[in-house]
């Protein structure tokens, strides 16, 4: 028997307890939470019905929209819900649902976001040779192998952390379930969940940043060696919407994680921009620039209207 009460629920403080701020701060993040549902929902209907947009690029760009409809659709709902609810409560088990989707789908994109890396370095590269080095089944299988690296990455960190017991204090600092929130609240010894996490972090997140930086290095060098300068160009202003949306996404997730789990307003604002404004960003820079995405836009809606 266990020497201590077991908690079945957390409590979420999440952004404000100030009960004239949380009516505020609902109405931004439901508008931002629509926005990302209208913005990645049309980017997956335009590049579906174009058939202009049947190639490598926009079959990863689809699956970013399909990730980013996913990631902010695991904590969204659930913050905003707390935002005008005083129980402000959640179960341990949904608890730990949460975070398993947060650090799946998380993981994913970012071995998405290498895969287009890759990508954007053969498009370059081996312009000739482009769609027969990113063939289809290529294609899918990076898709595949970055849904299953992540969920097995997660599964492995949840089914430890399922384990732990958890007792007295069960408020959690933040608007959502994540693992390094959660281990402070466990009354078992959590280093072998901190060095798991730690040790997946490095090899999952840090590893495809790895893989990007080589990609981009290669491009960089292959950019180089054209000899006017609007080749350079264009070829550079392909991989903007790509770097930009890469630098979002580490630059926030990474500074997210390595904050201290204490509830401060920087950690805060680092979690909001990875979970809810990077995903609601990524449609407005991969077709604000791009020309094909725009042309497809105004195809689709001569063609509907």
């Amino acid at each position: 028997m266990r020497n201590h009460s077991a908690v079945r629920e957390f409590v979420l403080l999440g952004l404000s307890t100030d009960p004239y701020v949380q009516p505020i701060l609902f109405t931004l993040f439901l508008l931002v939470y629509l926005l990302t549902l209208v913005g990645n929902t049309l980017m997956l209907l335009v590049i579906a019905a174009d058939s202009h947009l049947h190639t490598p690029m926009y079959f990863f760009l689809r699956q970013l929209s399909f990730l980013d409809l996913c990631h902010s659709s695991v904590t969204a709902p659930k913050m905003l819900e707390n935002l005008l609810s005083e129980d402000k409560t959640i179960f341990v088990g949904s608890c730990l649902a949460q975070a398993f989707f947060v650090f799946s789908t998380g993981g994913t994109e970012a071995c998405l976001l290498a895969a287009m890396a890759y990508d954007r370095y053969i498009a370059i590269s081996s312009p000739l040779l482009y769609s027969q080095l990113m063939s289809s089944q290529l294609c899918v299988g990076l898709v595949w192998s970055s849904w299953s690296l992540a969920f097995v990455d997660a599964l492995l960190n949840i089914l430890l952390a399922v384990g732990l017991d958890f007792c007295e204090e069960r408020t959690i600092p933040h608007f959502s379930c994540e693992l390094s929130s959660l281990f402070p609240l466990s009354c078992s010894d959590t280093s072998a969940n901190f060095v798991l996490l730690l040790c997946s972090s490095v090899v999952h997140f840090f590893g495809t940043l790895v893989l990007i930086v080589c990609s981009y290095a290669r491009i960089v060098a292959t950019v180089l060696r054209v000899s006017s300068s609007t080749g350079r160009s264009k070829a550079f202003s392909t991989c903007l919407s790509h770097l930009t949306t890469v630098i979002l996404f580490y630059g926030s997730g990474f500074i997210s994680y390595l904050l201290p789990a204490s509830g401060s307003p920087l950690e805060m604002v680092f979690s909001l921009q990875y979970s809810l404004v990077t995903p609601m960003l990524n449609p407005l820079i991969y077709s604000l620039k791009n020309k094909e995405v725009k042309a497809a836009v105004g195809r689709m809606i001569r063609k509907h209207f």
